[in-house]
């Protein structure tokens, strides 16, 4: 069973800072990543890392968000840096493992950039 807890969501000042954790439970994992999802937006990707640490980004958060992964924890980070007001979102990990067809979801954690 996989279990995933997010933490680090909160609100910030536009040109802040935050960093998002989730931590893994119940296997080694292939690909983690983070998505999110603005009010009346579909869900998009934010970020992903490979098991050997191969990354991707948005397009709109390169440069400003990095993520990382400690495999011994099986945790997956979002750092976020000179947030905007067009970040505020729901952050959700999601995290897959090696021969699994499913893919798994944390519960969200709500980021809010004020201008």
């Amino acid at each position: 069973q996989v279990q995933l807890v997010e933490s680090g969501g909160g609100l910030v000042q536009a040109g802040g800072s935050l960093r998002l954790s989730c931590a893994a439970s119940g296997s080694i994992f292939s690909i983690m990543g983070w998505y999110r999802q603005a009010p009346g937006k579909q869900r998009e990707l934010v970020a992903t890392i490979t098991a050997g640490d191969r990354t991707n980004y948005a397009d709109s958060v390169k440069g400003r968000f990095t993520i990382s992964r400690d495999n011994v924890k099986n945790t997956v980070y979002l750092e976020m840096n000179s947030l905007k007001p067009e970040d505020t979102a729901v952050y959700y990990c999601n995290v897959n493992r090696w021969g699994d067809p499913m893919t798994y979801w944390g519960q969200g954690t709500q980021v809010t950039v004020s201008s």
